[in-house]
C-alpha cells in the first residue's frame, strides 16, 4: 500500500493508522507480506519517523521509500532513518534511483533489506564484471 500522503501532511494520523491497520489485518489473514510505501520525497523526517512507527506498531512487514514514480527515490539518509526507526525485526525496502552496483551496495549498507530497481540486470552485470 502507499501511505495516505495527504492525510499524513494534514496531520490526520488516525486516518493513516486506520488504513495501515486495515491492510495489515487483511495481509495477515491471508498470509501475505505487507508493505507500506512512504513516498519519502513528500514527507519531512518527523513524518517519515511517525509513518515508520505506525507501520511497526500495526505489524506491517516492510516499509518502503517510494513507488519510484514520484519526484524522488531512495536516499541513504532515508534508509538509515527508516532502519533506525523500525529496528532490525522489520524489512526496509529501498526503491527509486537504484541503477548501479555502488548505489545498491550503499543502500544495503545503510540498512535496506530489499531493493526495488528496474536496473537489476545491469547491476548483476556489474557484479560479474568485478569477478
Amino acid at each position: 500500500m502507499v501511505i495516505n500522503v495527504a492525510a499524513m501532511k494534514a496531520g490526520d494520523i488516525d486516518v493513516v493508522r486506520r488504513e495501515i491497520a486495515q491492510v495489515a489485518k487483511v495481509c495477515k489473514a491471508h498470509d501475505v507480506t505487507s508493505k507500506v510505501i512512504l513516498e519519502t520525497c513528500f514527507l519531512t523526517d518527523d513524518e517519515k519517523i511517525l509513518a515508520c512507527q505506525i507501520a511497526r506498531e500495526e505489524e506491517m512487514d516492510f516499509v518502503k521509500t517510494s513507488t519510484g514514480l514520484a519526484t524522488g527515490g531512495a536516499t541513504i539518509a532515508d534508509i538509515q532513518l527508516m532502519r533506525n526507526t523500525v529496528g532490525p525485526g522489520m524489512g526496509v525496502k529501498a526503491s527509486g534511483g537504484i541503477r548501479t552496483l555502488e548505489t545498491a551496495l550503499a543502500m544495503i549498507a545503510a540498512g535496506a533489506s530489499r531493493l526495488g530497481t528496474s536496473s537489476g540486470i545491469a547491476i548483476i552485470n556489474e557484479i560479474q564484471d568485478c569477478s
